[in-house]
């Protein structure tokens, strides 16, 4: 671990920190309190930081954080963004972290414009899931003086890293208890995706899963996916509204500014 950088943002006490794991860039930022919370967050570029954002658009995932917790009467999380691995010289870095590696060395086959020279077992989400779960989590926590085995621990992104949530849920529901799965890109394997996907879940009565979508561009294509697997979730024993959530959201796109406006939500069915 290796400590890059820190800044400030607008609205948030104290300061986001940046350090870099093998390369790997990670912004987090804690409360100066001592939380029961951690939220794990994927595209760390635009969680934070408008200078590293996609379209200059953050989550404000640390500001929503705050205001959710403060009606909760809670501590807020402490929040880790992780950045993903794509650059000039690796260009496809972002689909290898976030696609869910298993199923699709499993036989699923992947879906529009990828390479052709692109090979599944170039994939790399369950290295990028165990950098997260045993190098990224663990040194953080120790360094702000958190027992990472107390913490209940959600995970959170949108289109692939909506994907790469429900994934890091399947694989590893010892270490999270929530995925918060926004705008979920199901086109990238349609229904044999989804259907590995809810199925390697565990089993209802422990954790909690949120899944939402809009009705405009790309999210209007997620709609009869997500209807599927809204019925293969409550078929498998989940409660909707009580440890699984499902949303549309009329008028919302497929970009940050659109999560950004109902984050409130999915961080309060978490924390709640």
């Amino acid at each position: 671990m290796e400590r890059i950088n820190r800044f400030q943002i607008r609205g948030v006490p104290g300061k986001v920190q940046t350090l870099s794991f093998n390369g790997r860039r990670v912004d987090y930022w804690a409360p100066e309190a001592k939380t029961e919370h951690l939220l794990i967050a994927h595209d760390g570029q635009n969680v934070f930081d408008r200078r590293t954002a996609t379209r200059m658009m953050t989550w404000k995932m640390a500001q929503s954080a705050i205001d959710v917790s403060e009606k909760l009467g809670l501590v807020p999380p402490a929040i880790i963004g992780v950045f993903h691995s794509q650059s000039d010289e690796n260009p496809w870095g972002r689909f290898k972290d976030l696609t869910p590696e298993d199923v699709f060395k499993s036989g699923v086959k992947p879906i529009g414009a990828i390479d052709p020279a692109f090979s599944v077992d170039h994939l790399e989400g369950n290295k990028y899931l165990t950098q997260i779960t045993d190098e990224i989590a663990p040194a953080i926590c120790s360094e702000i003086g958190l027992d990472i085995s107390l913490l209940n621990k959600a995970i959170i992104g949108a289109s692939m890293g909506g994907l790469a949530s429900l994934y890091a849920l399947g694989k590893r529901p010892d270490f999270f208890t929530t995925a918060l799965a926004l705008s979920t890109h199901w086109p990238i394997g349609e229904n044999p995706l989804l259907d590995s996907l809810i199925g390697a879940l565990p089993q209802p009565g422990t954790h909690k899963v949120w899944m939402s979508h809009g009705d405009k561009g790309l999210d209007a294509a997620y709609a009869p996916f997500q209807k599927h697997a809204d019925a293969l979730m409550i078929e498998k024993g989940w409660r909707l509204h009580h440890d699984f959530m499902t949303r549309t959201y009329d008028r919302s796109g497929h970009n940050e500014r659109s999560w950004a406006k109902y984050l409130d939500q999915p961080m309060k069915f978490w924390l709640t």
